[in-house]
């Protein structure tokens, strides 16, 4: 997706705050194959959204007052969310206990959201002029296209972690992705 001229950062991952709430509604009624793609669909969103938050916006909302406060929560709650994405992820919509944990995964995915509406993108929004928001939302658009494509807890939350290990488990992941749609 291409931004337009006037969106902003923070227009970009409200919009994906959306689609990510949109899946976390349709996977517990799904069935089969169509819980799964979803399921992939979710994980994939998810992974190219936090590594983007990574290395752009968490650091530009470090900058902002009480940012450090702020971002360390929100490393905190998505350090939590990629282990249990991984859990999920490897125990598949199969399991029996998957729609008991994805419940509780869906519940602190909304909380983080609506953590970072109400904190990290007022203070984005206040501490930067719309066009700063805007180049932010060219390079969160640029690095998703070059992000990981499914959860890896153990890679770092910093955006040094992520300029480093990004682009290669992103190769790494779009292999796995390709060759299990062969």
């Amino acid at each position: 997706m291409t931004i337009s001229a006037d969106t902003d950062v923070v227009d970009l991952l409200l919009r994906q705050h959306r689609q990510v709430e949109d899946l976390l509604e349709q996977i517990p009624a799904a069935r089969g194959k169509a819980k799964q793609e979803r399921f992939r669909e979710l994980v994939r969103l998810l992974a190219i959204h936090e590594s983007a938050e990574e290395q752009f916006v968490h650091p530009a909302a470090r900058r902002t007052t009480a940012g450090h406060a702020v971002v360390d929560r929100r490393l905190a709650e998505e350090k939590a969310a990629k282990h249990v994405l991984a859990e999920l992820h490897d125990l598949g919509v199969d399991h029996a206990d998957f729609d008991e944990k994805f419940g509780a995964f869906a519940n602190s995915v909304r909380a983080h959201a609506e953590n970072e509406e109400n904190e990290e993108f007022p203070a984005l929004r206040a501490a930067n002029s719309p066009e700063e928001l805007h180049r932010m939302a060219e390079r969160v658009e640029m690095a998703e296209k070059l992000a990981p494509t499914r959860p890896h807890p153990n890679a770092g939350e910093s955006a040094t972690a992520n300029l480093l290990t990004g682009p290669p488990l992103a190769v790494f992941d779009r292999i796995r992705d390709a060759l299990r749609h062969s």
